[in-house]
């Protein structure tokens, strides 16, 4: 530990000062004060001489105090205005940016909502078309099967008469060979003879009636089909069409905030 001590010397006693270091770069100090020297002189103030101050002065002053104070309030004003109007700058570009953003970015979405919206009806345009052609095509074999039908029943009816013709003529020619047969035996072998022709009708009726009701049932499935694609995709655009009108809303609310702001 160090001790350091200052005497200083006024008049008889001095003021003593001391400097001690209480820890590694720390320095402590006692100062000591002097017992006040006696009969010491005080300095009196210097008297001015006086001066008379009219009225007239006294308002010239206070009139340029006023003046002086309302020079300062006015720069101070000045500087108040300044500033404002580089705050309100500031909040007009910060507006303008982000009007324009908003601005921007609306338009982008209304663009790209647009497009995907024109895509998506062109799609559905096209199906609905392909399908119309698809259904015109299953009217037209309809229709063809449906005349096919119509032949083809006609044919039988013909060939049933043929046959019938044929049959009564047979029928007719052994008769006229089996005169002298048995009418119950005659009888027996035309209703046999009936029977395996209208056996045979029947069975060939029967199986043209089934590839007609299968090729009715797949066209009637086909049609589904294309049916409950054309509603998916009414569907699909239905729900585009919510989402823009969303999208637009959302903008207007947005808007509506910007411009309250």
């Amino acid at each position: 530990m160090v001790n350091n001590t200052v005497d200083t010397v006024d008049t008889v006693e001095a003021t003593e000062i001391r400097c001690q270091e209480k820890s590694r770069g720390g320095l402590s100090y006692e100062v000591i004060l002097a017992e006040p020297a006696p009969n010491v002189a005080v300095p009196k103030r210097p008297v001015t001489p006086g001066k008379n101050v009219s009225v007239e002065e006294i308002e010239q002053k206070l009139k340029a105090a006023e003046e002086r104070r309302i020079s300062l309030e006015a720069k101070k004003m000045a500087d108040i205005s300044t500033k404002l109007a580089k705050v309100d700058e500031a909040t007009r570009k910060k507006d303008e940016i982000t009007n324009e953003f908003i601005t921007q970015t609306k338009e982008q979405l209304e663009s790209k909502m647009e497009q995907h919206v024109e895509k998506r009806e062109a799609i559905i345009s096209d199906m609905k078309e392909k399908l119309k052609i698809h259904a015109q095509e299953i009217e037209k074999t309809r229709e063809t099967l449906e005349q096919q039908k119509a032949n083809e029943q006609k044919a039988i009816e013909e060939k049933l008469k043929i046959a019938q013709t044929l049959r009564d003529e047979n029928i007719k020619k052994m008769l006229n060979r089996l005169k002298e047969h048995n009418t119950v035996k005659i009888a027996e072998i035309k209703s046999h003879q009936d029977q395996l022709e209208t056996q045979k009708l029947e069975e060939k009726a029967r199986i043209y009636e089934n590839k007609l009701f299968a090729a009715e049932q797949n066209r009637e499935k086909e049609i589904q089909k294309k049916i409950e694609k054309v509603q998916k995709l009414e569907r699909r655009a239905e729900l585009v069409r919510q989402n823009k009108a969303q999208t637009q809303d959302m903008d207007g609310q947005q808007n509506a905030i910007a411009s309250s702001g």
